[in-house]
């Protein structure tokens, strides 16, 4: 176990913003974490979770013991009849995951191709694109109970999926009851948020694949190619383009991919904005209810391309906040957090929509 003290954070996030960690513990095996739990100065300390970083805004230096998750692997679980069970450890990147598991003949995870940060992050977000979520190729996860050392497992239903939430994005309100995983404690009653460690995801990939199209993009590239039964692996190249078309890379431009959900409304909500705004961009969903696009509000409030300091709404993708720059004299998470409150605060006036945050803010 590497106990570090004073830790530059700013490689570890991709917004780029200066902090530093008090102590930073680098967790690279079981074992790791299991010698910080029986260690009295550390079992009983405040500890943040770091994976990638890629959905992180940084207010300040992390006063709470960051554990750093670099726990490796991947491999074939068991192939059944239905469906090949992969699994990647905590801190395997994650488009290289999903890259790995096309090149097994591994299918099902193409359209996730090139969202940034860890397998570990992947089930916390429950991220999502181009008709694709985790939870629909969710299987299960390990994790240990951070207050007790206790090491568990979860399935689809009790890690709470929800559009970009989990179980682990919200707070325990049962302290003191049993270790996660014993009766009694079910996780959904109470979050994991603060609580747990995330080490390996497993995933269920479908031996009948089907391709999952229907988003103008992809049909604009079908439309382009003359290719109406895209493979997985044309399907994730495919997505690799038009990610890197609309998205900036944060090696260039510091940001953490969508900053905003895309708010849900009622159809009577959507038809009251529909009659002032008749080009809104929205999308019916199967429960009734309809999705806005976030960046097209913010957009229709004037904030493409606006700056707050070195933070700014990027140019091509109103949905994204960016640091201008990458090196000491980039924007600050205070400069990040002043002008999304600002685009919330314009948003909520001229359409009653307040957007909420997708990154967490330390």
């Amino acid at each position: 176990m590497l106990v570090e003290k004073n830790v530059p954070l700013q490689p570890y996030n991709s917004f780029h913003i200066v902090a530093k960690a008090q102590t930073l513990v680098r967790i690279q095996s079981e074992p790791d974490l299991h010698a910080l739990m029986a260690d009295p100065q550390w079992a009983a300390s405040d500890k943040f979770v770091l994976g990638g970083g890629s959905n992180l805004v940084l207010t300040g230096d992390v006063r709470p013991l960051v554990l750093k998750v670099e726990l490796m692997g991947r491999r074939l679980v068991q192939a059944t009849e239905k469906a090949f069970i992969v699994e990647a450890g905590a801190g395997e990147n994650w488009h290289d995951f999903v890259a790995w598991t096309i090149d097994q003949g591994y299918f099902g995870l193409e359209n996730l191709a090139l969202i940034p940060g860890t397998a570990g992050g992947a089930p916390v977000q429950n991220i999502g694109a181009y008709g694709v979520e985790l939870q629909d190729r969710f299987e299960s996860l390990d994790a240990i109970d951070l207050r007790t050392g206790h090491e568990f497992a979860l399935d689809a239903a009790q890690c709470g999926f929800g559009y970009r939430d989990s179980v682990f994005k919200h707070a325990p309100h049962l302290a003191g009851k049993a270790p996660v995983g014993q009766p009694g404690t079910e996780p959904r009653a109470f979050g994991l948020a603060g609580r747990a460690l995330i080490t390996r995801v497993r995933l269920c990939l479908p031996k009948a694949w089907k391709a999952t199209l229907g988003y103008a993009d992809l049909d604009k590239k079908m439309q382009q190619t003359g290719m109406t039964a895209p493979t997985p692996r044309q399907i994730f190249d495919w997505v690799c383009e038009i990610r890197r078309a609309k998205l900036p890379d944060p090696a260039v431009l510091g940001n953490a991919g969508s900053f905003f959900k895309n708010p849900t409304v009622s159809p009577e909500q959507c038809s009251d904005i529909i009659a002032r705004e008749p080009k809104i961009v929205h999308y019916r969903l199967d429960n009734g209810s309809v999705k806005l696009a976030a960046g097209w509000l913010i957009e229709a409030c004037g904030w493409k391309g606006k700056s707050v300091g070195q933070a700014a709404v990027y140019e091509k993708q109103a949905l994204v906040l960016v640091n201008r720059r990458t090196d000491a004299q980039g924007a600050t998470g205070g400069e990040v957090m002043l002008l999304a409150k600002a685009i919330q605060t314009s948003v909520y006036e001229r359409f009653g929509i307040l957007l909420e945050p997708e990154p967490v803010v330390l």
